[in-house]
């Protein structure tokens, strides 16, 4: 998953390799801490004009939980999707 955005307390991923939201599922995730060295890579990355981007592999930790609650939100082609509802995202429409 493509680091898209990474602050001490959030951190937006990619399951595609464009920096974009357009295409592709895009994951936010806030209240947590990011992990640091993640967070220090985006922004090296990113200030060095974002020609590449951190990104996880499948099972890595990217942080913490701040508290008891974290949000997420989940988007396909730039629509935000109910993650209640994820057994019909790969329907064919």
């Amino acid at each position: 998953a493509l680091v898209l955005y990474a602050t001490e307390e959030r951190i937006t991923l990619k399951y595609t390799r464009e920096d974009n939201v357009v295409w592709g599922y895009t994951i936010h995730v806030e209240n947590v801490c990011v992990e640091p060295s993640l967070l220090a890579l985006y922004r090296s990355w990113n200030n060095a004009g974002r020609a590449r981007l951190p990104a996880l592999r499948g099972g890595q930790p990217f942080g913490r939980a701040r508290g008891v609650e974290i949000l997420v939100a989940i988007r396909d082609t730039g629509t935000f999707m109910d993650p209640r509802a994820r057994q019909s995202w790969w329907l064919r429409r």
